[in-house]
This record gives structure tokens, sequence and C-alpha cells, in this order.
């Protein structure tokens, strides 16, 4: 008999109709029209002032920054109101 392949040698059945298009077959220049940030953000992140890297944008940094800390102080706390409730006795 000789030896046989366990898995198909044939290609599957086309599923969808559409065909893939490859990396190499679309126009570089219509793949993306926007400018590249990054090197504008390297130079800001990067830069040597000492604010640490989650507040070196400015406002919206320090806004997101303090709310976020005031939603976990106070879910902090009314998690421990709510432990101190639950651990006192009701009154008959």
């Amino acid at each position: 008999q000789g030896l046989k392949p366990i898995v198909s040698t044939e290609s599957p059945a086309l599923i969808f109709g559409t065909t893939t298009k490859l990396a190499s077959d679309l126009p570089a220049a219509d793949s993306f029209l926007g400018k590249n940030k990054v090197p504008d953000l390297q130079k800001v992140f990067q830069r040597a002032d000492g604010l640490p890297v989650h507040l070196k944008r400015g406002v919206p940094d320090k806004l997101l920054y303090r709310t976020t800390m005031a939603l976990t102080i106070g879910g902090t706390i009314y998690c421990l109101v709510a432990l101190y409730m639950a651990s006192q006795p009701r009154n008959q």
C-alpha cells in the first residue's frame, strides 16, 4: 500500500466568494493617507522634564489621572463602609 498522507494535501473549498488581497498587492500610497504622529509623540514622551509618562501631555492627562484617583479612593471608601455595615448585626 505504501505511505499515505494523513492530512489531505488538497486546498479546502472556498467558503466566501471574495478573494483576499495580499499586502504586496496593495498600493503603498493609498493604504494610509494620514500623517505619522509617532516621531512627534516620541519627542514629547522622551523629553527630560521630570514629569511621569502618564502626565506628559498636559491638562487632559492630569484631568484623567485625577478623575481616576478620585474614583479609586471613592470606591475604596464605599467598599470599606459597605464591609463595616455588613459586619454589624441587625437590631431587632
